[in-house]
């Protein structure tokens, strides 16, 4: 009689090719853990969302909050893959951001085939310094030139007897990421941490490299901070963020017609800002056992005041950016707010007098504009865990 081969122990461990995530946006967090699918779909595991009180002006407005629902979506995910889990890849927000934009060119005594060295090289003597409550975090090259001015992504394998980089530096705001750290600590202890600015993996998942090649405008409208975001190549040239979103909206939809907060809310996701109803169409919600009941036209009226002021921030914005005249070019627009108020996309289009396109994951059940951080940042880290 043959042995039976001993039994496989179950690996309580999260695969290699799998990966922990936690995006952090301005009214809720969320941790997952996912592997690459076929056909570049993602195979999600698990997914625990929890709502806290939010961040704006580049502060958390309750560390108490953050702490908490960061730690429930942790004991969740933990529990979920049966313990073990080694790393987590953190998505950075816009508030908590500087992008800095370095362009230098180291020179060879004579024409020679560029190395990885040499990168590396060109990109240290960039590396801007640590400093006033930021610190490097990630870096993305937005495009490398050799001597005969050619453009290329990767330069390696080339002849060239100069490099030229111009690459984006992102910067996280030291606080924050002592936050983050205390927050996980209670729960995980010993777990690795790597941060990952999620406007940059934003862009880069949103946006095929041809796409990127020239200039190219993402707002991602949150609940309560939106970032406006400028990417060429493979990096960002540009990022703003501003303490402005969807539920300011509804802020001011309160302030205007004496409402609870609750109610507003409610409405903001009833109003079709494209539809055309009649004069006397009304809208009504009760709550609390009281019922608010207002004109379509007057809860319309109040939204667009409330998107214009969005607007009038990316503008600002696309004043400020001098590198290239973005006025007139599209934007591409993702994010909650898409999902709150139908006629978003269109309502901006006419505002800032371009395009504005919606844009989301390209997956089954997921291709929502509310689930471009979450997938953004999962497949960063699964770009980052099998190149590590």
């Amino acid at each position: 009689m043959r042995a039976r081969p001993p039994a496989r122990k179950r690996d309580k461990k999260v695969r290699n090719k799998s990966v922990a995530v936690l995006d952090i946006r301005s009214s809720e967090v969320c941790a997952a853990v996912g592997e690459r699918g076929v056909n570049n779909t993602f195979i999600i595991k698990s997914k625990y969302s929890c709502a806290y009180d939010g961040y704006a002006d580049g502060e958390l407005l309750d560390v108490g909050s953050f702490n908490s629902a960061v730690a429930e979506v942790l004991k969740n995910t933990i529990a979920a893959a049966g313990g073990g889990i080694n790393r987590f890849y953190v998505g950075i927000p816009g508030e908590f951001l500087k992008t800095a934009v370095t362009d230098d060119t180291i020179s060879f005594a004579a024409p020679q085939r560029i190395r990885e060295a040499d990168v590396n090289n060109v990109a240290a003597m960039s590396r801007p310094s640590d400093g006033h409550g930021f610190t490097v975090i990630y870096s993305s090259p937005v495009y490398y030139v050799l001597s005969d001015t050619r453009r290329v992504v990767s330069p390696v394998g080339y002849v060239s007897d100069s490099l030229r980089a111009k690459m984006s530096w992102y910067l996280c705001k030291d606080s924050f990421a002592e936050c983050v750290r205390l927050a996980f600590k209670p729960v995980c202890p010993g777990v690795r941490l790597k941060f990952i600015p999620s406007p940059f993996a934003e862009i880069n998942y949103l946006f095929e490299p041809q796409m990127r090649d020239s200039y190219v405008a993402l707002l991602d409208i949150d609940y309560i901070s939106s970032t406006y975001t400028v990417a060429c190549g493979n990096g960002i040239v540009y990022s703003q963020a501003f303490s402005v979103g969807i539920g300011h909206i509804a802020a001011l939809m309160m302030d205007e017609l004496n409402i609870p907060f609750e109610v507003a809310t409610k409405f903001l996701s009833r109003v079709n800002l494209n539809a055309k109803e009649m004069l006397t169409s009304v809208q009504e919600i009760r709550y609390n056992n009281v019922n608010y009941s207002y004109s379509t036209a007057t809860l319309r009226d109040i939204i667009r005041e409330g998107l214009d002021g969005i607007c009038q921030m990316v503008e600002e914005c696309i004043q400020t950016f001098a590198e290239k005249d973005m006025t007139g070019r599209p934007v591409y627009v993702t994010g909650e707010g898409l999902k709150v108020i139908r006629g978003t996309a269109e309502h901006l289009s006419n505002r800032l007098v371009c395009s504005v396109e919606a844009i989301s994951p390209r997956v089954p059940y997921y291709d929502k504009p509310r689930f471009s951080s979450l997938l953004s940042l999962l497949d960063a880290a699964l770009g980052d865990s099998s190149n590590s």
